[in-house]
């Protein structure tokens, strides 16, 4: 038996050697890098920015720039701080060691826990990504990553799952959601799995569609449910009203750069770190974030309940990688984690993942436009309700009103479209995002707030964006009873 330590001990020295006469590697000395300590010396923190531009010649058709084997595919996410999009590089390596490794880890761990399981006996309901696949030449393409797994699975995977290629690959998310509604309606449904503000929406439709009150009256075998990219907490009990009965949940943390954590158990709620998946991983201190030149650790390093920037080198191609999430670790034997954060303010309730920057060039954006001056705001999530979808909530102090607040709020909401494709999908026909909602707070509101926190002057800055209403709910209260 392989020990945590040993394996990750295999798999750097087994990508270091892998990629040593890629441009990189020899760039980086890779062929004189024998420990961990001179990779680190020798080898940068990399963020997409930094690697955009190799990957931009790769997208033209270059190979051995990052990673040895041909990359023909491009998984394309959003998030990144100066383009609306990103694309990472998918090697057949990273695909069968690392994606669909995670898939058969999860159903593994599933049977292990429930081994009475009648999943098969069923089929499982996959919703995708909302991109469809681009070529951009005879046999290389880019899309969502949910696609590059669902156009690669072997024939026998395609057995148990709904609904076939052509409709999950569907462009379309409105024509999607319908198709897929109208097939598995008619079908033994066992396990679904999903983004949960999406899955949402196709349960509403297929209840809808059905007139029934619950899904297990639609699916009445259904058992499972796996979830992933979003914090689950604020959806619980709202799914637990769709369902109308008890099925099990699983979480995942899985990203296009990699497959990371699985629950092992629907008891618990962490995830084991997988570490034999083509990745070898360094975690980074919360202190060490912005410094010239950070110190990471190793798995033999780290500590219970700190909060640690994740890093990674992979068999994509991916070298000393800040991903941009944060993790603590729960369990030490074996590794458990949760995710705790991003190392940036964000908003990405939904699946959307509305950065800072994409909140300041918005608002600037819309100010010009309207005329406006904006003195400081804040933003969260608003949740989805019964009746309505999710929304971001904004509270907004202004230098200078805009004369039509309707018309800020449609060109503040324009351009997040423009800025972040995913902000965009999920806006699509309020579907899963309506209008922004837009609080004008009075003069002062924020000094006020920041002054009863004893957070006035020095680096001491109002939270632009966060994941959760705990800053939201406060300054309303504090405004309410001021």
């Amino acid at each position: 038996m392989k020990y945590p330590h040993d394996v990750q001990n295999e798999w750097f020295e087994r990508l270091v050697q892998t990629a040593k006469n890629t441009e990189w590697g020899k760039e980086f000395g890779y062929r004189d890098i024998n420990s961990m300590p001179r990779f680190k010396e020798q080898v940068p923190i990399s963020s997409y920015e930094n690697l955009e531009p190799r990957i931009q010649r790769i997208l033209k058709g270059e190979q051995n720039v990052l990673w040895p084997s041909e990359i023909k595919m491009f998984a394309k996410s959003s998030g990144t701080t100066s383009t609306k999009s990103k694309f990472i590089p998918v090697s057949e390596e990273s695909l069968e060691e690392c994606h669909y490794k995670g898939g058969k880890d999860l159903m593994s761990l599933y049977y292990n826990e429930f081994p009475e399981s009648k999943l098969m006996s069923g089929r499982g309901l996959a919703m995708g990504g909302s991109s469809n696949f681009v070529p951009l030449n005879d046999d290389t393409y880019y899309g969502d990553l949910s696609a590059i797994i669902i156009k690669n699975l072997p024939f026998w995977a395609h057995l148990h799952r709904t609904p076939d290629s052509d409709v999950a690959l569907n462009p379309s998310w409105e024509e999607k959601i319908e198709q897929i509604a109208q097939i598995t309606v008619k079908q033994d449904i066992t396990n679904i799995s999903g983004v949960p503000s999406w899955m949402l929406v196709l349960l509403d439709r297929v209840m809808e569609m059905t007139g029934k009150a619950s899904i297990l009256e639609v699916w009445p075998n259904l058992e499972w449910y796996v979830h992933g990219g979003v914090n689950f907490a604020p959806y619980c009990d709202r799914f637990s009203h769709v369902m109308g009965g008890k099925i099990n949940y699983s979480e995942t943390y899985n990203a296009s750069e990699g497959f990371f954590g699985i629950q092992e158990s629907t008891s618990r709620d962490d995830m084991l770190l997988m570490l034999d998946y083509g990745i070898f991983y360094e975690f980074m201190p919360m202190s060490e974030l912005d410094r010239d030149h950070p110190k990471t650790l190793q798995l033999d390093e780290v500590e219970e309940g700190v909060n640690y920037a994740m890093i990674i080198s992979t068999n994509g191609g991916l070298w000393r990688y800040k991903i941009g999430d944060t993790i603590q670790f729960t369990s030490l034997e074996p590794y458990r984690i949760k995710v705790s954060g991003r190392t940036k303010h964000y908003i990405n309730a939904f699946g959307e993942e509305v950065i800072v920057e994409n909140a300041e060039q918005a608002i600037a954006t819309a100010s010009a436009k309207s005329g406006a001056i904006v003195k400081e705001y804040t933003a969260a999530p608003k949740y989805m309700e019964a009746s309505a979808a999710g929304a971001h909530e904004w509270l907004i102090e202004f230098e200078r009103a805009p004369d039509d607040l309707e018309f800020f709020v449609e060109m503040l909401d324009n351009a997040l479209k423009g800025l972040n494709s995913d902000y965009e999908a999920k806006r699509y026909h309020d579907k899963v995002l309506r209008m922004p909602i837009v609080h004008v707070m009075s003069s002062g509101s924020f000094y006020r707030w920041m002054k009863s926190r004893g957070k006035l002057g020095g680096q001491n800055k109002v939270p632009r964006l966060s994941n959760t209403r705990d800053y939201v709910e406060d300054i309303l209260s504090f405004q309410h009873g001021a």
